[in-house]
């Protein structure tokens, strides 16, 4: 049944104007990290790593935590028109497996979303005249940046079901960027789930090992996860879903 939910899910995708989204805020994102680099081109002398810190500097505070909340915001939408979540709700599937499969797209979306950052950063060190060899952490940047964007996901799909507006996730997830960068300098990422995105991609200091243990970026996001995921299933469960 998880199968075919996510498959419904992926189909509100097709021919939508999410992936305009998907392919613009990433070349946003890599086009002010990269013109960054080279007007202080002076003073970042680490190569790919201080172009690196300019990329992930626009990308986890701005254009990631937005492109989320679009995401988010969009696989609720189409339920909260026209009383469809009336209808969601009398079908044979589990509130679980239904939230489930909205938590599982966004993440696929996520993925994807990283790996066209990825393509973008090492475009933009090309264009830069970088020839030296790329990061070998480049890879687990990106594989712990996708785990925190899916944190990410697990609380705007809950802001997305409770607050039936679509600028409002996305609202969250840009103001969520923001708080989340102050809060790594500060020195408390670990515990809010919008810094673990620049912490897991080492935003700050890329040529140094990640601000927290592996174990500490682990069992906090995974209990963001449990949270948002466990709050969205409460929400269906325990609200008689009405919609204009």
């Amino acid at each position: 049944m998880l199968i075919w939910s996510i498959r419904a899910e992926l189909l509100k995708l097709r021919r939508s104007c999410i992936w305009i989204a998907a392919l613009v805020l990433p070349l946003l994102s890599a086009v002010f990290g990269t013109l960054n680099y080279l007007g202080n081109i002076a003073i970042l002398q680490d190569a790919w790593y201080s172009l690196w810190t300019q990329h992930a500097l626009f990308y986890c505070t701005l254009f990631a935590p937005t492109l989320v909340g679009i995401y988010c915001a969009y696989l609720c939408r189409l339920e909260h028109l026209h009383g469809n979540w009336n209808m969601v709700m009398t079908q044979p599937i589990a509130v679980h497996t239904v939230v489930l499969s909205k938590l599982v797209v966004v993440s696929l979306l996520s993925a994807l979303t990283q790996l066209l950052i990825g393509a973008l950063f090492i475009i933009g060190g090309l264009v830069a005249g970088l020839t030296s060899p790329l990061p070998a952490v480049l890879p687990l940047w990106l594989l712990r940046g996708w785990w925190s964007l899916t944190v990410q996901s697990a609380l705007l799909l809950a802001v997305a079901l409770v607050i039936r507006s679509f600028a409002v996730p996305v609202g969250a997830g840009l103001l969520g960027g923001f708080c989340g960068i102050a809060a790594v300098v500060k020195g408390y990422g670990v515990y809010f789930p919008f810094s673990l995105l620049p912490l897991s991609m080492c935003s700050h200091h890329p040529t140094e090992p990640m601000q927290c243990s592996g174990t500490a970026f682990a069992v906090s996001s995974c209990v963001f996860v449990l949270v948002g995921y466990f709050f969205c299933v409460y929400w269906l469960r325990m609200r008689d879903v009405k919609t204009g």
